[in-house]
C-alpha cells in the first residue's frame, strides 16, 4: 500500500469539494465526505488510475515528448534521443508510487488547473488537465 497520497490537494469529489488525505496504519487514504459519512479510499487505487491515464497519454504522444525533452535540454543528437527513448520505455508505475511526487510539482499542477474528480467509491470520473497552447 502507498505511504503517501501522490495527488494530495488535487483530488475533489463530484460536488467540487476538496478531498482530504489521512493515514491509516501507515497507508495513505483519500477521505470522501458522503453526506457526513467519511469514506476512506486507498490513495494507491486512485493514484494508479491517474498514473495509468498519464502513461497512456505519454505513450500516444511519445515522439512529441522526446522532442520537447531534447529542446529543454538544448540537445539534438542521436545519443540523447536514444537515452530519452529508453527512459520513457522504462517508466515504472510502482517506482513513481514509491518515490512520490514533489510538493512543488503538485502545487504547480494545481496552479495550472489540474484536478482529479472521484466518486464516493474512489473511481476517477474526470481529469481536468491544462491544455497545451496552440502552435500558431
Amino acid at each position: 500500500m502507498a505511504h503517501q497520497a501522490l495527488f494530495s490537494g488535487l483530488v475533489y469529489d463530484e460536488h467540487d469539494r476538496p478531498v482530504e488525505t489521512t493515514q491509516i496504519g501507515g497507508d495513505a487514504q483519500y477521505v470522501i465526505d458522503d453526506d457526513g459519512f467519511l469514506r476512506h479510499v486507498s490513495s494507491e487505487e486512485v493514484d494508479r488510475q491517474v498514473l495509468g491515464v498519464f502513461l497512456q497519454q505519454l505513450e500516444s504522444n511519445k515522439e512529441i515528448a522526446v522532442e520537447q525533452m531534447m529542446n529543454m535540454m538544448g540537445k539534438d543528437d542521436l545519443f540523447t534521443k536514444a537515452a530519452i527513448d529508453a527512459s520513457l520505455r522504462n517508466i515504472d508505475m510502482n517506482q513513481i508510487i514509491a518515490q512520490g511526487i514533489p510538493e512543488q510539482a503538485r502545487n504547480m499542477l494545481g496552479m495550472l488547473g489540474f484536478r482529479i474528480v472521484i466518486n464516493i467509491h474512489g473511481e476517477v470520473v474526470r481529469l481536468d488537465q491544462p491544455a497545451a497552447p496552440d502552435e500558431e
